[in-house]
């Protein structure tokens, strides 16, 4: 069993975190993980609460969080905020994540402040939570189908963007045109150093498992290659058959074999690199 409370942070411009903190309901823990979700994602899509649950149930205090301009509104299910989404940046995300991270550290989220703290991220949020671990207060690392580079779009689509100051991603899950506004790529190439993915990789001097799907067709298998090109000392954990998100789709419909393998290989790392957390084993059954 776990308890969960929400939370909110405002960021140094004024907008707005809210996240959910999940603890072992009645048992001491001093070990906490950071969540991050990825494009077109957010705290409460598909897999996500049931892998903090059971990260949690393994032992650990848990924190999920959306980012600011993420395109979800107060409701956390529905991207009703479009026009935030389109002046999101990878420079605002990595900000928000060590500010979250850090007031996780420091106990300023309404629970003790862990001794030791992991942070994970999937997809979009597996390249930040990479930046971050390469320069926040994190003890170790997992990864979940991350991306190795933020630059993903043809020259040809850059100049329109460029040109026309917006272009518009397909979300086909819910049929909407998704906009992003030039801010996204001026700020890919203004702080390309500081946005280097594999760069942070080479630095990264902590605990990391990369978890990846073989028929991830969102992003290449290759990347995760690398990424443990450009930290040898990563774990690679490779789940035959699974895609971007390891069998789950949203709304959740249940714990799939190639999910259930990246819960259990990122369960045991956390285990190793943090420490085994003093709530028992670890159930991926809902409560």
């Amino acid at each position: 069993m776990i308890s969960e409370r929400s939370f909110s942070l405002e960021t140094p411009d004024g907008e707005t975190l809210r996240g959910e903190v999940r603890t072992p309901r009645a048992r001491e823990t001093d070990t906490g993980i950071l969540v991050l979700h990825g494009f077109k994602g957010f705290r409460r899509w598909g897999f996500f609460p049931t892998l903090c649950e059971s990260l949690a149930r393994a032992g650990h205090t848990v924190v999920s969080f959306d980012f600011s301009r993420n395109g979800v509104g107060p409701g956390g299910l529905d991207f009703d905020e479009l026009e935030a989404f389109a002046q999101n940046t990878f420079s605002r995300e990595l900000d928000e994540a060590l500010q979250v991270g850090w007031a996780f550290r420091e106990g300023d989220l309404g629970v003790p402040a862990p001794r030791r703290l992991g942070l994970l991220g999937h997809s979009r949020g597996g390249g930040i939570a990479v930046l971050a671990a390469d320069r926040g207060p994190f003890d170790a690392l997992v990864t979940w189908a991350a991306v190795a580079t933020f630059d993903r779009w043809p020259d040809a689509v850059k100049e329109a963007w460029r040109r026309d100051g917006r272009i518009h991603i397909p979300n086909a899950r819910t049929g909407q045109a998704m906009p992003l506004d030039r801010a996204l790529l001026d700020d890919l190439e203004t702080n390309r150093e500081t946005l280097d993915i594999e760069a942070a990789a080479g630095r990264v001097d902590l605990p990391w498992l990369i978890v990846h799907g073989t028929d991830d067709t969102a992003v290449d298998p290759a990347d995760s290659e690398r990424l443990l090109e450009a930290q040898p000392r990563a774990t690679s954990r490779m789940i035959e058959g699974a895609g971007h998100t390891f069998g789950a789709t949203h709304p959740f419909e249940g714990v799939g074999p190639e999910l259930e393998s990246a819960l259990e290989a990122t369960i045991r790392h956390f285990e190793r690199a943090l420490g085994p957390g003093l709530a028992g084993p670890a159930s991926f059954a809902q409560d």
